[in-house]
């Protein structure tokens, strides 16, 4: 399994596009003006108390007030609370918790009302971004990540990641990180943790730290509301996430950032700065690794998957739905029951990548083609189980329903991936209208093309819209030499003035349409 990271610097924004053995499967946008990111502190004032919500409403710069409910204060809101306040004065000039005397904890089931007061002063942190109509939800239970371990001020606890099963591991790393934990702090270590050594977690800790002291030499001079603490540059933060040994190649078209990335990859994998490439040629960079192509074709309400079977994705403001259909696919399979099954493998593996790519969140409920062989449906529930695995946004799946249902929810925490497919209408005198982008239009006479040569037609004719037919013969290769290459069989192109733009049609060498 190849994994590539191919990096796209604007003037704007920077896009980031994974590509899991040349098929994209996420898709991320760098944009100057978000100042409302995962992992950002901030100093903040209490606007108002909601008893009846339990929650409070907080200025923290954005236009809408953030929400904080009473469960996302954490226990140590007391000590937070008295800390904050200290640093922002100046009484307090020591950063590190060592003598800090705690508070007591709050009560589990406290009111809101009884902890928090309007115009106070108050750390804390976005954990969901602005979406739709809704501001930022935050936290006042603060963390900061690393590469190997989050560190968590005003705690004591040490836990380690669920997904390192190994218990021995489990225990040593315990171990290692209970003997450099510095006082008033808790340490989460993460799963690419396992099997490192003490100095390579140290290293990251002390970093950590630093961020800490750098966040708090700030509050004494901060605005209230202000950000006292940055997540880490998108590029840094994705690497810091994603990266391991199954990654292959880091292209970037930027000089300073490749600088940047080529030093950060040093730091968290030596072994690995070779694959840190600085991409040079006239070529746009998302043209050259096919991701452009991948975009047109993979957003949008019609996503087509192999063998002639594809998604309908719709988008409600209350969930998702998305429809799986068989298509004109030829049936080679023994009966439906087999016919069933194998479109929707398909389709769920294609399914896990557009939750990704689109980064879909909420409740998601996908019809899938019933079967009724409860083996069947249990097959299909652990092939997306793992297909789900390298997932990083928490979900859960329940099991298929009586009707072929599968609901799913997905962590939400930033906006939707939205990207425009449609473009203007050539046909329309004032552009009124939109179609299909043409590279969708040709993927599906690709298509049309490969299930036609399955069936041995002598000799083919392709009647298409004028600007179509240009596309596929112009340029050197052309896209007809291209399948002349790999089907050994040279289709004729003829323009027609009269077609609209997404009509074509396939004719047999007697002249007569296929269809």
């Amino acid at each position: 399994m190849d994994k590539e990271l191919i990096i796209r610097s604007g003037s704007e924004h920077v896009d980031f596009a994974l590509l899991k053995d040349g098929k994209l499967i996420e898709l991320q946008k760098d944009e100057d003006g978000n100042n409302f990111s995962v992992g950002d502190v901030f100093i903040a004032k209490i606007r108002k108390a909601v008893p009846g919500l339990n929650a409070a409403f907080v200025n923290v710069g954005y236009e809408k007030d953030a929400f904080l409910h009473y469960h996302d204060l954490g226990p140590k809101l007391p000590s937070l609370l008295k800390f904050t306040k200290s640093v922002s004065t100046g009484k307090l000039k020591d950063f590190t918790l060592k003598n800090f005397p705690f508070e007591k904890d709050i009560d589990k089931d406290g009111k809101i009302s009884d902890v928090l007061k309007s115009n106070q002063s108050l750390l804390v942190q976005i954990v969901k971004e602005p979406i739709s109509t809704k501001g930022p939800r935050i936290s006042s239970e603060l963390s900061i990540a690393g590469r190997y371990i989050v560190l968590v001020p005003f705690s004591s606890r040490i836990s380690i990641s669920q997904k390192i099963e190994d218990k021995e591991e489990k225990d040593r790393l315990k171990r290692l990180v209970k003997s450099i934990t510095p006082p008033g702090f808790g340490i989460i270590v993460r799963t690419v943790a396992q099997g490192k050594k003490v100095a390579e977690l140290d290293k990251d800790l002390q970093n950590l730290l630093g961020r800490w002291t750098a966040m708090c030499k700030k509050l004494n001079k901060a605005h209230h509301p202000s950000k006292v603490l940055g997540e880490m540059n998108k590029a840094s933060s994705i690497l810091r996430d994603i990266f391991n040994d199954t990654f292959t190649a880091i292209h970037v078209d930027d000089e300073a950032l490749f600088i940047q990335i080529k030093d950060y990859v040093q730091e968290i994998a030596p072994k690995k700065e070779s694959i840190v490439k600085l991409y040079q040629s006239n070529v746009p960079i998302f043209e050259k690794f096919g991701i452009e192509r991948q975009i047109k074709t993979s957003f949008g309400k019609t996503v087509s998957m192999a063998k002639g079977a594809y998604l309908i994705i719709e988008h409600t403001e209350a969930l998702h739905v998305i429809d799986v259909n068989s298509g004109n696919r030829s049936n080679k399979a023994n009966n439906q029951e087999d016919t069933a099954l194998e479109v929707n493998l398909i389709a769920a593996t294609e399914m896990a990548r557009q939750l990704r790519l689109r980064d879909m969140g909420g409740i998601i409920v996908v019809d899938f083609i019933d079967m009724t062989n409860a083996e069947n449906r249990q097959k299909l529930f652990n092939h997306l189980r793992d297909e789900m695995k390298d997932d990083r946004a928490k979900h859960k799946i329940l099991p298929p329903s009586k009707f072929g249902l599968i609901q799913i929810t997905r962590q939400r925490v930033r906006p939707e991936m939205n990207i425009k497919t449609k473009e203007e209408n050539p046909d329309e005198i004032m552009n009124s209208s939109e179609v299909e982008a043409p590279i969708g239009i040709v993927q599906k006479i690709n298509h049309d093309l490969e299930q036609l040569i399955k069936k041995d037609y002598k000799k083919l004719t392709l009647n298409t819209h004028p600007f179509i037919a240009a596309f596929l013969t112009k340029g050197f290769p052309s896209t007809r030499s291209k399948w002349f290459l790999e089907h050994k069989k040279w289709v004729k192109i003829l323009p027609r003035d009269a077609y609209t733009y997404l009509e074509y049609h396939f004719f047999d060498k007697d002249g007569n349409q296929i269809k």
